[in-house]
């Protein structure tokens, strides 16, 4: 057991109604929540639903103060489960880390043992956390796709939001699994930046978004992974390729999906929802397997973006405002 009793933890509290204040504290560890495994963390990563955890929105964190920071990667200090010896390297992402059980973004978290990764061999826990739920929801929207029969000899893979976290990680591993990848953006000035990760085709998020109304459209990829959501992703779904698949996973633009049946009916499209707050863990540890050999990229350097914990409140809201691109980690070694 560390002799260490507190720790430094990025800090959320109401101060008035609908009126957030973010900060660093120090924390006591005896006040984390009382699960079996207590994680010193090395590296945290910075998500789109963390940020919105930060900024106060009670669909994704009930009651504060807070901390947030959905993935986390460290050495396990202790664990009454007796599952993970000291020392242990481990990663922790999903589950309700971050959400209503307090996050990554702290020195020390204490989770329960199901929640608990061992890192995988072929990784560092700084790759594990440049990759993170980003990379996993690209790993298992690949995953999924390949498990309904994708195969890069079908054709072009579309990824909508290719500049984002999960954007990023689809376009590298698309990419070292053997496909070509189209990347969609609306940042012209990011196009070296996503041949550098490996997309073989760039347009603009108006050639992605079809708004002729049509309910099929020629077929202009084999399948897509899109983080957007609304008419971006009917126009996926409506312009994919027979067979192809379209895996879902991400709201940016809206929660809506406004199209017809045909494309599933008369080209055989599959729509593919990439969840990752519950993925079963027998896959989680496939995929993460996959992320740390076949799939893993040379590019996961070319997407961090180092930080400290009190960097963290500027680039929360250059997410917000739609300017961050890569991955942001917070370091704490």
């Amino acid at each position: 057991m560390s002799n260490q009793t507190t720790f430094k933890a990025f800090w959320i509290e109401e101060i008035a109604a609908k009126t957030f204040q973010r900060s660093i504290i120090t924390r006591k560890i005896d006040d984390l929540p009382d699960h079996e495994v207590l994680v010193k963390v090395h590296y945290a990563g910075l998500n789109y639903k963390d940020a919105l955890s930060a900024n106060g929105h009670k669909g994704i964190t009930r009651k504060f103060p807070h901390t947030p920071g959905v993935d986390a990667a460290g050495e396990v200090v202790t664990d009454s489960s007796q599952t993970f010896a000291a020392g242990t390297k481990v990663i922790v992402t999903s589950y309700d880390l971050g959400m209503n059980t307090h996050g990554g973004f702290a020195e020390y978290i204490r989770v329960p043992a199901a929640w608990v990764v061992p890192l995988p061999n072929g990784l560092t826990l700084r790759e594990a956390m440049i990759l993170g739920t980003g990379g996993f929801t690209a790993g298992l929207a690949l995953y999924k796709m390949e498990q309904m029969g994708q195969t890069p000899d079908m054709g072009k893979v579309l990824v909508t939001g290719s500049t984002g976290g999960v954007g990023s990680h689809a376009v590298a591993i698309l990419a070292q699994a053997g496909y070509e990848v189209i990347a969609v953006t609306g940042k012209p000035e990011k196009q070296d930046y996503l041949t550098s990760l490996g997309a073989t085709e760039i347009i603009s998020r108006e050639d992605a978004n079809d708004q002729s109304g049509r309910p099929l459209l020629r077929s202009r990829w084999a399948g897509a992974i899109d983080t957007i959501g609304d008419n971006t992703l009917a126009t996926a779904i409506k312009a994919c390729g027979r067979n192809g698949n379209v895996a879902v996973c991400g709201l940016v633009a809206s929660h809506q999906l406004n199209t017809t049946v045909y494309p599933l009916i008369l080209n055989g499209v599959n729509i593919l929802g990439i969840e990752t707050a519950e993925t079963p863990m027998k896959i989680r540890l496939a995929v993460w397997d996959k992320l740390a050999t076949h799939w893993k990229t040379k590019h996961l350097e070319d997407i961090y973006r180092p930080c400290t914990l009190e960097e963290l409140g500027s680039r929360i809201d250059a997410m917000l405002q739609g300017k961050h691109y890569g991955r942001t980690v917070v370091r704490f070694v």
